[in-house]
């Protein structure tokens, strides 16, 4: 390879870090913010002060986030959800790496640096999964775990702790979000599968890592609060419906769609290469890889988790942000050594290398540019013809009122609110039930089976509003509004009267308008007759 070819990449790689970083930078502070931020912070801080999730708090995914978030909760104590979102986008940012390195492990020798660096180009520059892996969700961690579990596993044919250990990370992200673990068993069966070729002790070894540790990350919880278990892990999703079937198609083709929008380009490649071995089957990209049973592995877990999320009830498209790293480590050595080398050669070209980089980076970055979520981090949306400009940030908006609250409630006390990001960012407490902001309303639940599972339904909500000693409320669009595990629109006649409770109780001191996710106007309230001028 000439100096000149070993420049140019590594301006690609320079590039694509550098990449990875201004588009996290400006999806953590100019990202829009999403409801979910508010209620995986504020379960993390309950689990910081000793708490457990389905014990003593509602939850409604599987355990690990809160323990390991409760790791950065100085981060949220000092700098309230962009601390959430830095630990965030670290978590991601290993991902990648480690996905970058699993794209190695699974190419030939010859080949191993062109694919990371394909692999890290790929992922770099797709804003979608910045967003995604930089505001407070679960897909950060599982990516973190399922990269870096499977980048281990690919060294237990030589060592066996690390098969143990990857049976740990596997399981851990299982353990994030429930379907994850589908890559868990693909992984547990596969190396079952293939223990005469590889031997059978990684598969032994493997099966006590997870063994173990689905032990004790799920039994202690179960046997503390059994329902609250079955219905956060399992119930609440099971209990949601698309409605008819109609409906119901509409969602999964949605699904498809919004899914290649949001991954085009990674996509077009995958489709490229398999035409591609379409029209030449005697070529084998199989035959050019260092790990082609490992390289199945990663696609046959990619393709279980992928229709678990497609037969979901409601499945949404960014289900997939946590296997896109995946995705990503197995096509690239696959591109590569298919358009980086003469048929069944054991050699790449330097020249072709050079040349698929340069075109997939340039490519990315012009991808990077055009996607619509730039639009979300100064556009509100359109008035007829006219584009509404945000004023400031949702992250700054949301730590203005934050400091506003404060001047009123004191860090520690006590705000009426389904708003939980809000309640993150000033550092107050929300009301027992209310944990899950938006989606802590479930009017068919009789009311011993609401309070035992932490949430609320008719009768409580209305002595909640009546009674709690919360000396401020802060409602936005999304309060008092949806019922679950539906996720509907709360009826007009209960929306009355949960709002005639509030101002029995409550006067109007602030309107916020295009506050958080949906930017809605948010009505901040207060127990006493304060008054405070109009927040533009």
């Amino acid at each position: 390879m000439s100096k000149g070819q070993r420049l140019v990449l590594w301006l690609v790689g320079l590039g694509a870090i550098g990449l990875i970083f201004v588009l996290g930078a400006a999806n953590l502070y100019l990202g829009d913010l999403n409801q979910d931020e508010g209620w995986y912070l504020y379960a993390a801080r309950l689990v910081s002060q000793g708490q457990l999730p389905y014990q003593d708090f509602a939850y409604t995914q599987a355990p690990v986030l809160p323990f390991v978030y409760s790791l950065a909760q100085s981060w949220v104590d000092r700098w309230g959800v962009a601390g959430g979102r830095m630990f965030t986008w670290c978590l991601g940012f290993v991902s990648i790496l480690a996905a970058s390195g699993l794209a190695a492990r699974l190419a030939a020798p010859g080949a191993r640096w062109a694919s990371a660096l394909l692999a890290l180009v790929l992922i770099a520059g797709n804003v979608y999964q910045s967003y995604f892996t930089t505001v407070v969700k679960t897909y950060a961690l599982c990516a973190f775990f399922l990269s870096t579990g499977l980048l281990a596993l690919t060294y237990s044919r030589k060592n066996g702790f690390v098969a143990f250990l990857s049976g740990v990370l596997l399981v851990m992200a299982g353990g994030t979000r429930i379907s994850a673990g589908g890559v868990a068993a693909t992984a547990f069966c596969y190396l079952a599968w293939q223990s005469r070729r590889i031997g059978f002790r990684p598969f032994l070894a493997f099966a006590v890592g997870s063994g173990l540790t689905a032990v004790v990350i799920f039994l202690p919880l179960f046997f503390a609060a059994p329902e609250g278990f079955l219905f956060g892990v399992i119930q609440y999703h099971s209990g949601r419906s698309a409605g008819s079937l109609l409906q119901t198609l509409i969602f999964k083709a949605g699904f498809i769609s919004r899914l290649v929008q949001a991954y085009f380009w990674p996509i077009a490649l995958a489709a490229v290469l398999l035409i591609g071995r379409w029209c030449n089957k005697s070529r084998s990209v199989e035959t050019l890889l260092d790990m082609p049973w490992f390289s199945g592995l990663v696609w046959a877990a990619l393709a279980f988790v992928t229709l678990m999320h497609f037969a979901a009830p409601v499945p949404y498209e960014d289900y997939q942000v946590m296997l896109f790293p995946l995705f990503c480590a197995a096509l690239a050595p696959a591109l590569i050594r298919w358009t980086c080398t003469a048929a069944d050669s054991p050699r790449i070209d330097a020249r072709r290398v050079t040349g698929l980089l340069s075109i997939v980076f340039v490519v990315s970055v012009l991808s990077a540019f055009s996607s619509p979520i730039n639009q979300s981090w100064f556009i509100l949306g359109r008035d007829r013809i006219w584009w509404k400009m945000k004023e400031q940030p949702d992250l700054q908006r949301l730590q203005d009122v934050a400091r506003w609250i404060n001047e009123m409630a004191p860090p520690g006390d006590m705000i009426l609110t389904q708003d939980t990001y809000l309640a993150v960012e000033a550092g107050l407490t929300v009301p027992r039930g209310m944990e899950m902001g938006p989606f802590s309303y479930f009017p068919a639940f009789d009311r011993a089976k609401a309070d035992k599972l932490h949430l609320l339904n008719r009768e409580s909500m209305e002595e909640l509003l009546r009674t709690t000693p919360a000396g401020i409320a802060a409602f936005s669009g999304y309060g008092l509004s949806i019922y679950s595990p539906e996720v509907q629109e709360i009826n007009e006649e209960d929306y009355a009267v949960f709002w005639s409770i509030v101002y029995d109780r409550f006067e109007d001191v602030l309107d916020v308008p295009a506050f958080g996710q949906g930017h809605t106007t948010l009505k901040v309230l207060a127990a006493s007759d304060a008054k405070r001028d109009g927040f533009k």
